[in-house]
């Protein structure tokens, strides 16, 4: 039984909570979302490994843009959230990771939330996402998978084809993503060498992509780039509209 609850999220703002069923698997899907004009483009949020839906600065973001009447869908990575799973955060991710099918089943539960959202709601063409660190590891192969995208920013994510489990899978996704997308890097980024990111970032096809590097650990995005991801998807979601395939056909 799917379940729908009207609340706020940890800024104030008015959002709906939702606690989905999905065909196949036992394990429910999920989020928040904000809901926007009818018609309005829809944004997709993905948080990195130490939070859930709410993780900054997914709310800031989402509360920007859903004022510009933006719907907004925010959904919990597996073992995260109201789906947590044991101690969650990085040690519950890396259990995760072990499974072969854990990037697909991630992008079916986005699925099965952008279809729920679709339903609830009068959604329009437009179509985004943001995600960074673990939201970049699910939110490369979505982007990749929905192929009607229409701007990204991703980031905080760097791989070599040896050392990391997930790293083949995530360079040949990379290469079937041609929208706008913003990279953002942190130059002294204590999970991923700095050429993985340059792997990753050179691996898109968009003929428009964007790095960003900054000075800094893994979490120390400066507050400018998120202001500079908010403008960047602004425009995007609202550009000439040039996109009419289904997002939640398989």
């Amino acid at each position: 039984m799917n379940d729908w609850q009207d609340t706020n999220d940890p800024t104030g703002r008015p959002v709906q909570e939702f606690r989905l069923e999905r065909e196949g698997t036992e394990r429910p899907v999920t989020g928040a979302f904000w809901r926007g004009e009818p018609g309005a483009p829809l944004m997709l949020f993905g948080h990195g490994a130490s939070g859930d839906r709410y993780q900054a600065p997914i709310c800031h973001l989402a509360g920007r843009l859903n004022s510009l009447g933006v719907h907004c869908l925010s959904i919990d990575g597996p073992v995260h959230g109201l789906r947590q799973v044991g101690p969650g955060g990085r040690e519950a991710f890396g259990a995760e990771a072990q499974r072969t099918t854990f990037m697909d089943d991630m992008v079916a539960d986005w699925r099965t939330a952008i279809g729920a959202v679709d339903g609830e709601a009068v959604v329009g063409d437009r179509l985004g996402y943001f995600g960074l660190s673990m939201g970049s590891i699910f939110g490369i192969p979505l982007v990749a998978a929905l192929g009607d995208v229409d701007v990204a920013v991703l980031g905080l994510l760097g791989t070599t084809k040896a050392g990391r489990p997930f790293g083949e899978r995530i360079l040949d996704d990379a290469a079937k993503i041609t929208c706008p997308l913003a990279f953002l890097m942190q130059l002294e980024d204590e999970l991923f060498p700095r050429d993985g990111y340059l792997a990753v970032f050179d691996a898109f096809s968009s003929g428009n992509k964007r790095l960003h590097a900054n000075p800094g650990l893994h979490p120390e995005v400066p507050a400018e780039e998120i202001d500079y991801a908010f403008e960047f998807l602004r425009e995007g979601l609202f550009g000439e509209a040039d996109r009419t395939v289904s997002r939640v056909a398989e």
